[in-house]
């Protein structure tokens, strides 16, 4: 089961089965995430009540929605999850007409859409006073390797013109979002920018052990009506003096946590939730608390003790994290790394309290930079709800009992989240306990109470009937195998914390026999033992697992960097349905005999060595790399059409971007790839790979039919291996 911010996507089948076909030419008309999503969701209804507050049942405390049976004239109701019967306020009843509905029906959202918004009283607020509208915290360290890279102007000139597009309530013309600026080396320096100065005030706070904010009155500022005034307003200044501030430098080292915790502060002081975005480059070595050294052991890899690689670094960190969601502090970290720098540990904080975290390796501004700047601007301009708690609710039978995302649970019922985003996703497992219905079904209720952007207290709730079955045979027609392959994703990422990989990648492998198995021996027909048979509604699920055990977490190569596993393994915790399909297998697709005159996108092909001509042009991305693969008999005029040299030996190597030529297939070649980068959650940075030369190794790793590079079987392998299990389990 999955639940979005901005949408809803719900399914629930934790005994499904898979099915691959040995033929994955069809696989793309099943996948949804081959076609890029276009249509914009249309805003959910909001429904006030004014002090009297949201309607729930007296027993269960679920909300109104479309699953209460209105009985008694209307003047009751029996709720759908509980069967507790209610009485109607006064103010909501409403007669019935001769089918026993309300005459109002339509009329009112709760009773008749899936997913709509209450409007919450202040019961629902903290010490029952309305919240101030979140502000926004950027934090720039400002060390030596920041500064001689050009990474701090950069960040400096872009958050001139990106902080004039913060997001804003629908139908409002202006952002309620506060802004304030930290810069920190071993010591935090904290900036006035009220409009009433001449110019911007810094304070420095070298005592990195007790955290404090030395000011508040200037800190955060609503920059819309600062950015419009002449000559050139406050924050702007600021931006331009803080890399001349620092251009002198030789300050290395760095603290972090003590960053975190004024972010905290600043916001306590302000009464207020809100995101900190944090640009950081290396492993805190400073004395301060948080202070990490060096524990990447590659002799660790493939023993007992792998696990400890992902573990983060409890202690201070815990508490830190504890104390973000407690106060609505979301935390986006923003790496530069050119060395290890214990990601499973900083990036700690950013997975329970609702945040990103985006990675550039030996950031250059020159090739890196404005894949760095795209996601920058994709993330302070999505759509985000702060200081949200979100609950479950089930009809008798079955129960909610895991849960999946970058989420704080301080009970084994109330999801906490400092922030949540229309990029995340949180998996809820279910158990089912008891006896279910053929008639009534399995019934769900999600309520996430959250703040907007604009400071209003509201309940989002989404709503899902699922038919029940007493055979097993509907089961496994009625699989999702998108939604069964997320959830192992994360299972198998939860569990690699507290197991060996080898133990976590046995486990997928036993679980895919014995669901196969199942099927075999109670739904397909009679047939050949040699004959492997599979559900017609999970044909792909066998290539997903084994593309799942060659991902860098579950690999277990020492050619991987730490860091790397580590980051991939967070990402993974917070992905959609969509996003997991796209990085478990990516989207290979010939460019080189397509129709320019087409809109259409050219048809993807099996993600295989095979499908690969020495003449084409392809692209292939997984949502957070993208290649464009050239062959090395690739035809003149093809080089020429989308890079104006005369044959492909003229390319240069650090190409990240295509000229921009004025003929049709330059045309449609950078409209897709643009196309794709922006509607991916994350952007990507175009890698450009001739055939045969040194870069096309990192290229291959992604062709997930194939044998890994660093290790993993094929896809034709796998199911062997698969059906020699399932053989194993029938006799």
């Amino acid at each position: 089961m999955y639940f979005y911010f901005d949408r809803c996507l719900c399914v629930l089948q934790k005994l499904s089965c898979p099915v691959s076909d040995l033929l994955l030419d069809h696989m793309w008309s099943k996948n949804p995430a081959v076609d890029i999503p276009t249509t914009r969701l249309t805003p959910l209804y909001v429904v006030n009540h004014g002090e009297t507050g949201p309607i729930r049942c007296n027993r269960c405390k679920a909300y109104m929605c479309p699953y209460m049976q209105f009985i008694d004239g209307g003047r009751r109701y029996q709720c759908g999850f509980c069967n507790c019967v209610n009485e109607v306020p006064v103010f909501y009843f409403q007669h019935l007409d001769h089918m026993g509905q309300r005459v109002d029906f339509y009329e009112r959202p709760e009773l008749s859409l899936g997913s709509y918004e209450f409007v919450a009283t202040l019961d629902y607020c903290k010490n029952n006073k309305p919240p101030n509208p979140p502000a926004y915290i950027f934090m720039i360290d400002v060390s030596y390797n920041n500064i001689k890279s050009g990474l701090v102007k950069l960040i400096c000139d872009e958050l001139k013109t990106l902080l004039e597009n913060l997001p804003s309530e629908e139908g409002m013309e202006s952002s309620a979002i506060k802004v304030g600026f930290v810069t920190y080396n071993k010591v935090l320096h904290f900036y006035n920018v009220k409009s009433a100065l001449a110019q911007p005030q810094m304070m420095v706070v070298s005592d990195t052990a007790e955290m404090f904010v030395p000011l508040l009155d200037g800190f955060l500022n609503n920059v819309t009506c600062q950015l419009s005034h002449d000559p050139v307003p406050l924050l702007s200044s600021l931006l331009d003096q803080i890399p001349d501030m620092f251009a002198d430098t030789n300050e290395s080292e760095t603290v972090f946590v003590p960053v975190i915790q004024a972010g905290v502060e600043a916001f306590k002081a302000a009464e207020c939730s809100g995101k900190l975005f944090i640009f950081h480059s290396s492993m805190p070595t400073a004395e301060a608390p948080g202070k990490l050294k060096n524990r990447d052991d590659k002799k660790l890899v493939n023993t007992e003790k792998e696990k400890t690689l992902f573990q983060p670094q409890k202690g201070v960190y815990e508490q830190l994290s504890k104390d973000c969601v407690a106060q609505g502090c979301c935390v986006d970290l923003f790496l530069f790394p050119s060395q290890y720098m214990d990601i499973a540990t900083m990036a700690d904080v950013p997975s329970h309290t609702g945040g990103s975290v985006y990675k550039y390796n030996n950031f250059q501004v020159e090739t890196d930079g404005e894949h760095f700047l795209r996601d920058l601007r994709k993330d302070v301009r999505k759509s985000i709800g702060f200081d949200a708690i979100m609950r479950v609710r089930t009809s008798t039978g079955f129960r909610a009992t895991e849960f999946f995302g970058a989420i704080h649970m301080n009970n084994t019922t109330d999801v906490e989240m400092a922030a949540v985003d229309c990029d995340k996703a949180i998996t809820v497992e279910f158990k089912h306990d008891d006896a279910l219905s053929e008639e009534t079904g399995a019934l769900m209720q999600c309520a996430l109470l959250y703040t907007t952007i604009n400071g209003q207290r509201r309940l989002r709730i989404h709503n899902l009937s699922l038919n029940c079955s007493l055979q097993l045979s509907e089961l496994f027609k009625s699989c999702e195998t998108d939604s069964l392959i997320n959830f192992f994703s994360k299972s198998a990422c939860r569990a690699i914390l507290n197991q060996p990989l080898k133990n976590v990648r046995e486990i997928l492998v036993n679980q895919t026999a014995h669901m196969l198995a199942c099927y075999r021996k109670n739904c397909a027909s009679p047939s050949a033992a040699s004959q492997l048979i599979l559900p017609d509604a999970m044909k792909v699920f066998p290539v997903y697992v084994n593309s799942l055990m060659k991902t860098a977490p579950l690999v277990g190569s020492t050619e991987l960097s730490t860091d790397d596993r580590a980051h991939q393994r967070l990402a993974i915790m917070g992905m959609g349905v969509e996003d997991t399909q796209l990085l478990l297998y990516p989207r290979l697709t010939p460019l080189h005999n397509m129709d320019v005159s087409s809109e259409a996108l050219p048809a993807p092909v099996r993600c295989s060595e095979e499908r690969l001509t020495d003449s084409g042009m392809f692209l292939l991305e997984n949502g957070h790399s993208m290649f464009l693969w050239l062959g090395q008999a690739s035809p003149p005029d093809l080089i020429q059409s989308i890079f104006n040299l005369p044959s492909l030996a003229h390319l240069q190597g650090n190409m990240c971007a295509l000229p921009e030529l004025d003929n049709p297939l330059s045309i449609k070649v950078r409209s897709i790839i643009n196309g794709l980068i922006e509607k991916r959650p994350n952007s990507m940075k175009l890698q450009i790979v001739r055939q045969k030369d040194k870069p096309e190794m990192l290229f291959r790793q992604f062709l997930v039919e194939d044998k890994g590079l660093h290790g993993g079987a094929s896809y034709m392998d796998f199911l062997c291996y698969v059906h020699r299990e399932i053989r194993q389990l029938l006799t």
